[in-house]
């Protein structure tokens, strides 16, 4: 155990780091994913063909190619892109996108593919008459989401969003390649500088049971939370 003590001997202190930021990365992430979802649901679900088909292309295209591809992109594409804008007003330098914001908005936009369809079918499954009771009831747009609507969606989105988040967390792992150091890369630093591969990423893989441990538990009792009463 003296590789994971802490201190100069060993690798206890950088992993803890390394944790903490696939804690950041995956919140971040996730909150991301959600404002990403709460744009495109209304998209997936509008009368309007137009809108549909623009919710309907973001979900398949994100779903349906790789996620390190869309990270590839988003890493290498977003510098590319930032530099571009910057030539126009005449500067000429490399310009590198900090490696947190990229990862985070590209998982972010992976997350949010599945959370549309997550909080798309759970407001399917709302019964019609909540919708009808609420315009006779004459209820403004806005008191209708959050008050009628949004509960009785979290209350059917939750146990699917909880893969979600799982996906979210494992998807930090492929950050690494943009040289982020989470728990990934961290334990292929360690596992090169000791020569001890087997035993780094197996106790990454530890890690990343302990935080989907950790993170059912608490989604667990979100979903009693909502389920009151039902």
């Amino acid at each position: 155990m003296e590789l994971l003590s802490f201190g100069k001997t060993g690798w206890g202190d950088e992993l803890l780091i390394a944790t903490m930021m696939t804690i950041a990365v995956s919140i971040t992430a996730m909150s991301i994913g959600f404002l990403f979802a709460l744009i495109f649901t209304p998209l997936k679900l509008s009368k309007s063909k137009f809108f549909n088909l623009i919710g309907n292309c973001y979900t398949t295209v994100i779903r349906g190619v790789p996620e390190l591809l869309v990270i590839y992109l988003f890493f290498f594409g977003g510098s590319g892109a930032v530099m571009y804008v910057a030539s126009i007003f005449g500067y000429n330098e490399y310009i590198e996108i900090n490696a947190f914001i990229t990862g985070s908005f590209a998982i972010g936009i992976i997350s949010g593919a599945y959370s549309t369809e997550v909080f798309r079918g759970a407001i399917q499954s709302i019964d019609k008459g909540q919708f009808e009771a609420s315009k006779v009831l004459g209820l403004k747009k806005s008191v209708h989401f959050f008050k009628v609507i949004m509960p009785q969606m979290l209350r059917l989105a939750i146990p699917n969003l909880s893969n979600v988040w799982q996906i979210t967390l494992k998807d930090t792992s492929l950050i690494s390649v943009t040289g982020l150091v989470e728990i990934m890369r961290q334990s292929y630093i360690a596992a090169g500088s000791t020569r001890d591969p087997l035993f780094f990423y197996s106790f990454a893989a530890v890690l990343y049971l302990l935080l989907t441990y950790l993170s059912m538990k608490l989604i667990n009792k979100l979903e009693v939370r909502y389920s009151r009463g039902y």
